[in-house]
């Protein structure tokens, strides 16, 4: 899990500078309604809304905005599909890219211009998803008065399989199936985790030399920068190197 933690630390980084956008704030504006659509507007009842609006509460998106979503999304007709593409980067890095979109020809074309772009190549379905396991993810805040030792314990009894402690975050990993238990068990402790989903963690990693990661970085980019993805998976093993080379 060592290389997740440190693709996870880059992108909350990253997402601390994006949450000054309308970008990140558009992104989560579609789970929030899609979730809406799928359970309706409680989150006490509806887990998916539940966690979509923690996740809106991490980026500090303002409370009028998630009240605008919600309550646009129980009279707005047009329907958000969601959507998975496949494919690899120029090294052989697998790609997983997904999608909530209203016009699904339209994504597709988008994203398969991006591979082109770069180099990579669209795969079918199904011919990367193998390379990946589907695990739920919680960044959780760590403060000063934190009992790591004692949460770690907490934690791993409501189902975590991993918990890795940065400088002022913890990230914890868990078996889909223990996604819930684990969000109930935070909320026990009053813990509001800045950010919970279930995403993608690549089985193995690849290493490419720091040129042709850097490459990779910037094709993973321009994935993000579509207003249709959601989100994007990779198995680039990320190197000391390369993690310099992007903090540089």
């Amino acid at each position: 899990m060592a290389g997740h933690s440190k693709w996870n630390n880059i992108k909350r980084r990253k997402g601390a500078q994006d949450a000054k956008k309308a970008k990140i704030f558009s992104k989560i504006s579609k789970e929030i309604s899609v979730a809406v659509k799928e359970g309706g507007s409680d989150p006490e009842t509806n887990n998916r809304l539940r966690m979509a609006l923690q996740n809106a509460k991490g980026v500090n998106m303002p409370k009028e905005n998630i009240e605008r979503v919600i309550k646009k999304a129980g009279s707005d007709d047009a329907q958000l599909e969601p959507i998975t593409l496949e494919g690899y980067s120029p090294g052989g890095v697998a790609i997983f890219v997904e999608c909530l979109t209203d016009n699904k020809n339209r994504t597709v074309s988008s994203v398969r211009a991006v591979f082109n772009k770069y180099g990579g190549n669209l795969a079918k379905n199904g011919s990367i998803s193998f390379l990946f396991d589907q695990k739920g993810v919680f960044t959780l805040p760590k403060k000063e008065d934190t009992d790591i030792e004692s949460l770690e314990l907490e934690l791993i009894d409501a189902g975590a399989e991993d918990i890795e402690v940065e400088d002022d975050f913890l990230t914890v990993t868990t078996a889909k199936e223990d996604f819930g238990s684990i969000q109930k068990k935070l909320d026990e402790l009053g813990i509001a985790p800045e950010n919970a989903s279930l995403q993608q963690i690549p089985k193995t990693t690849k290493e490419l030399d720091v040129d042709s990661a850097l490459k990779v970085m910037k094709m993973i980019d321009a994935f993000e920068e579509d207003d249709d993805v959601q989100n994007v998976y990779h198995n680039l093993e990320l190197t000391d190197e390369l993690q310099n080379a992007l903090a540089s």
